[in-house]
C-alpha cells in the first residue's frame, strides 16, 4: 500500500543580513585613537602628528569610510560646494568650461551645484541665484556671457566670493576670460597675410559679449591693414544660420574669405559654398572659432581659433578658491587663444 505523504513546507528565504557602513568610531578603533582625533583628521586640524594622521587615513581607506559631507559642514561651517550659474549649457564653449570647472573642483575636494537660467530676465536670474545661495554654496562662478546678465549681476548685491566668465575687455575684480579680441585678430590677420582683402565676417548673435568682442577684433585688425570689411552678418551660433547667410553671401560678388565667429556656423558656410559650386579653399578661404572636436574632420579640415576651455575652467576654480583662502597656484585672468591652421585657407586666386 502506498502512503501519500504531505510535502514538507519550504521555509521562506531569509534576507541577507544588512552590512552596516563603517562609522567614525570604527575608524577610531582600528587606528587606535579616539573618535575626536578622527574628527580632527577629517577636518584638517593642524595640531596632529603625521604618524597619527596617517594611521587614521589608512583605517579610513581600509574600512572604505567616507565622511558625511552634511555633518562635516556643521562642524566646519564649510559646505565645500561651488555654485555655477549658466545661461545655456548646450553650446560648446559653456559646456566645455562647465565640465572643466567640475573636474577642477572635484580635484580640490569640492562639489558643484549648477543652476541653469530659463530666461535672461531679472526675475529668472534672481531665482537661480537665490537657489544656489539657499544650497549654502561657498562661492559662485557665473557662466553667463550675455551683456544682460552681466548688467543684472552688477546691480545685485551678492556677498559671496564670485568669479564671472566673460570676454569683455573691461577689467573688474571678478572676471576671467579668453581674449576674444586677440583671437579674432589672429583669424583676420591670417587671412590678410595670405593676401585676402575682400573678407566677410559671420558674427554671433546680438547681446553676446563674445559676438561683440570678435567683431571688434575683426574690425581692429582690418583697420591696422587699411582694409574695409567686405560685410558683417549676424548668425545665431548654429550651422543652419551659417548656411542661410552663406546662401546670400555667395550668391554674387562673393568675398574671397570669411571669418566665422564659431565653427558650427563655419560648417553651414561650407555647405552653402558647395551648393554654389564654390571650392574651399580654392575659391573661398574660411576660418572658424572654438576648435570643436569635429573641426579637424570637416571637409576640408577647418582652420580655426582654439580656446583652451579646460584651462579656463581650472583658473575659474583656482581664483574662487583663492578668495575662500584655499591655497592654490596663481594663474593669469586671461587665457590667450591659439590659431590652428588647417586646409580651409589658402591665398586667393
Amino acid at each position: 500500500m502506498t502512503v501519500n505523504s504531505e510535502p514538507t513546507p519550504q521555509s521562506a528565504p531569509q534576507p541577507a543580513p544588512r552590512v552596516r557602513s563603517a562609522n567614525i568610531r570604527d575608524v577610531a578603533k582600528m587606528a587606535g585613537v579616539s573618535h575626536q582625533t578622527v574628527s580632527r583628521v577629517i577636518n584638517g586640524h593642524p595640531s596632529l602628528r603625521e604618524g597619527t594622521r596617517q594611521r587614521v587615513l589608512d583605517a579610513m581607506e581600509a574600512l572604505q569610510f567616507r565622511p558625511n559631507r552634511a555633518a562635516r559642514s556643521l562642524v566646519t561651517s564649510r559646505s565645500h560646494m561651488i555654485g555655477v550659474l549658466v545661461t545655456d549649457g548646450t553650446y560648446f564653449g559653456p559646456a566645455s568650461t562647465r565640465a572643466a570647472i567640475e573636474s577642477a573642483a572635484a580635484a580640490a575636494g569640492y562639489l558643484v551645484d549648477t543652476a541653469t537660467l530659463t530666461s535672461l530676465d531679472e526675475a529668472a536670474f534672481k531665482e537661480a541665484l537665490e537657489r544656489l545661495i539657499d544650497h549654502a554654496v561657498e562661492g559662485l562662478i557665473i557662466l553667463a556671457p550675455q551683456e544682460t546678465t552681466l548688467r543684472q549681476l552688477r546691480h545685485l548685491s551678492v556677498q559671496l566670493p564670485m568669479v564671472t566668465v566673460h570676454s569683455t575687455s573691461a577689467a573688474d575684480d571678478h572676471g576671467l576670460s579668453v581674449d576674444q579680441v586677440a583671437g579674432a585678430r589672429l583669424a583676420t590677420r591670417h587671412l590678410l597675410d595670405l593676401g585676402h582683402r575682400n573678407i566677410a565676417h559671420v558674427a554671433g548673435p546680438d547681446g553676446w559679449v563674445e559676438s561683440k568682442e570678435r567683431v571688434r577684433g575683426f574690425r581692429t585688425e582690418l583697420a591696422a591693414w587699411g582694409v574695409d570689411a567686405f560685410r558683417i552678418a549676424a548668425g545665431d551660433w548654429t550651422s543652419d544660420s551659417g548656411f542661410r547667410i552663406g546662401e546670400e553671401l555667395f550668391a554674387a560678388n562673393a568675398p574671397t574669405a570669411v571669418f566665422s565667429a564659431n565653427d558650427q556656423m563655419a560648417l553651414g558656410l561650407m555647405h552653402a559654398c558647395r551648393e554654389r559650386g564654390l571650392r574651399i579653399p580654392e575659391d573661398v578661404s574660411l576660418v572658424g572659432f572654438d576648435d570643436i572636436p569635429d573641426a579637424a574632420h570637416f571637409a576640408p579640415p577647418l582652420t580655426t581659433v582654439r580656446q583652451d576651455f579646460t584651462e579656463l575652467g581650472r583658473r575659474c576654480v583656482a581664483h574662487l578658491l583663492a578668495q575662500l583662502d584655499v591655497p592654490v597656484r596663481d594663474a593669469p585672468r586671461t587665457v590667450v587663444p591659439e590659431l590652428i591652421v588647417r586646409q580651409s585657407t589658402a591665398a586667393p586666386r
